[in-house]
């Protein structure tokens, strides 16, 4: 992942938290998330249009949450004891 592209990911984790999320989330994520809840209903789509290039954004950006995607390689990895 580039630097600008984490960058972006940390801030709309941000602006997820303040607007009462969990800080480790995106925008995105939630709306897939809580898809069935209203704002999230209307949000959705919305957020899927503004990134048309991307096939179920939000779909995919839960997924990528849920796979840890967006930690580096060694937070995704099994927790070992502290030697």
């Amino acid at each position: 992942m580039s630097r600008v592209h984490e960058i972006l990911v940390a801030v709309d984790q941000l602006a997820n938290a303040i607007l009462g999320g969990y800080a480790d989330e995106t925008i995105s994520a939630r709306c897939w998330r809580r898809r069935a809840v209203q704002p999230y209903t209307l949000l959705r789509p919305v957020i899927d249009g503004l990134f048309f290039w991307q096939r179920d954004h939000c779909r995919q950006a839960y997924e990528s949450e849920q796979l840890r995607s967006q930690l580096p390689a060694e937070y995704r990895q099994p927790a070992t004891s502290p030697e």
